[in-house]
C-alpha cells in the first residue's frame, strides 16, 4: 500500500522544502521506493533543492492538458529509488487550479506506485493546499521553535480539521451548514470545541462522523531550525491548544537542528543528505525517517465527499446533453 505523505507549513520560510527533499532521500537510502511531489503549485522549487534542473514537463502539464498521466511525468533521480514529479511553477496559471483538475491530480497521486509519496505543499491555508494535505492517511507540518511559526500552524491545522469535517458530508447537507456556522463562531477563549460540533448535530450517525474523524485525525509535526532543547516546551503549546480547541492529537516527529550545512546546500545545488551525509541535520532527520517507517496508514472509516460534488454532476449533465445532442 502506497503511504501519502503531505508536507505543509502555515507560514513560509521554515525549510518545509528542504525537510521534504533530504527526508525523501533518506527514505529512498532506507531501502525504500520514494516519489517526491511538487505541489507548491505557482512557487515550485523543490527541483533546486534536488540539484535538478527544470526542464522537465511537470504538474503544470496536466493542469494546462497537455498531459493527461501523471505517471508519465515521474522522472528519476541520481539516488537510487528516488524518483521526482516536477510541478512547473514556471507556467502561467499554475496556481489556479479547477475543481475537477485537483480531483484527478488527487487520485491519480494515490494510484503511483511506490511505497511513499511525499507532497510538497505550498506554504499557507488555502483550500487547495489542504485538500492535497488530507489527501494521506496523514501529513507533516513543519514550523519553527518561533510563536508566529506555531500559531501559524495552529491555524493550518484549524482551517484542515473544518475542511476534513465539512468534506465528510454531502454537499447542500444540513451537517455541512451547520458545520459552516460553527466555523464563524471563534473557539479561541470559549469553552467550545470542535467536539461540541456534535450537541448540534440531529443524528447520532453524524454525531459518530465528527467523533471518528477528530480521532483519526493526528497530523504530525516537525520542528525545524531549532537551537536549543530550551525551545521544545514551545512546541508542546502546539499540542495544548490544539487539544484543548481541535478536540484532536499531534505527534511530534521531529526536533531538526540549526545547522549551517542545510543553508549552503542549495547554493551547491546538491542535497544536504549527499553533500553532508554525517552533519547534524542529516543525524537529527534520520531520527525522523525511523520514526515515519513505524507509522502504518490507515484507510478512514467514513469516505470524504467532493467539496464540489455538486459541480460535478452539473458538468456531468451537460457533458451528457452535449454528447447526446450534439450542435
Amino acid at each position: 500500500m502506497t503511504a501519502i505523505v503531505p508536507v505543509a507549513s502555515g507560514k513560509g520560510g521554515v525549510g518545509k522544502t528542504i525537510a521534504t527533499a533530504n527526508l525523501g532521500i533518506s527514505l529512498a537510502q532506507a531501502g525504500k521506493t520514494v516519489i517526491l511531489a511538487d505541489l507548491d503549485l505557482g512557487a515550485a522549487n523543490l527541483h533546486t533543492i534536488l540539484g535538478i534542473r527544470n526542464r522537465q514537463p511537470g504538474i503544470g502539464h496536466i493542469i494546462s492538458k497537455k498531459s493527461s498521466r501523471i505517471e508519465d511525468l515521474v522522472m528519476e533521480t541520481a539516488v537510487p529509488r528516488l524518483h521526482f514529479l516536477p510541478g512547473d511553477g514556471l507556467l502561467p496559471a499554475t496556481a489556479n487550479l479547477p475543481f475537477f483538475t485537483k480531483k484527478k491530480i488527487m487520485r491519480d497521486l494515490q494510484n503511483l506506485v511506490a511505497d511513499y509519496v511525499l507532497l510538497d505543499l505550498g506554504a499557507g491555508s488555502n483550500y487547495n493546499t489542504v485538500d492535497f494535505f488530507l489527501t494521506g492517511s496523514f501529513g507533516l507540518i513543519v514550523c519553527t521553535p518561533e510563536t508566529t511559526s506555531i500559531l501559524n500552524a495552529y491555524s493550518f491545522i484549524k482551517t484542515a480539521v473544518f475542511r476534513l469535517l465539512y468534506r465528510s458530508f454531502p454537499a447542500n447537507s444540513p451537517e455541512r451548514g451547520i458545520i459552516q456556522d460553527f466555523m464563524m463562531e471563534r473557539l479561541e477563549g470559549s469553552s467550545d470545541s470542535f467536539l461540541s460540533l456534535t450537541e448540534r448535530l440531529d443524528s447520532e450517525t453524524a454525531r459518530d462522523i465528527v467523533r471518528t474523524r477528530l480521532q483519526e485525525f493526528c497530523p504530525r509535526v516537525v520542528i525545524n531550525n531549532g537551537r536549543s532543547a530550551d525551545e521544545l516546551p514551545l512546541g508542546g503549546r502546539l499540542r495544548q491548544i490544539a487539544r484543548k480547541n481541535l478536540d484532536i492529537e499531534v505527534e511530534y516527529i521531529g526536533f531538526l537542528p540549526h545547522d549551517p550545512a542545510v543553508e549552503r546546500s542549495p547554493f551547491e545545488r546538491t542535497p544536504t543528505a549527499l553533500a553532508y551525509p554525517d552533519c547534524m541535520f542529516m543525524r537529527a532527520l534520520r531520527g525522523t525517517t525511523s520514526t515515519l517507517l513505524k507509522i502504518q496508514p490507515e484507510q478512514p472509516q467514513f469516505p470524504m465527499y467532493d467539496d464540489d460534488a455538486d459541480l460535478y454532476a452539473a458538468a456531468r449533465r451537460y457533458q451528457e446533453a452535449v454528447t447526446d445532442n450534439p450542435v
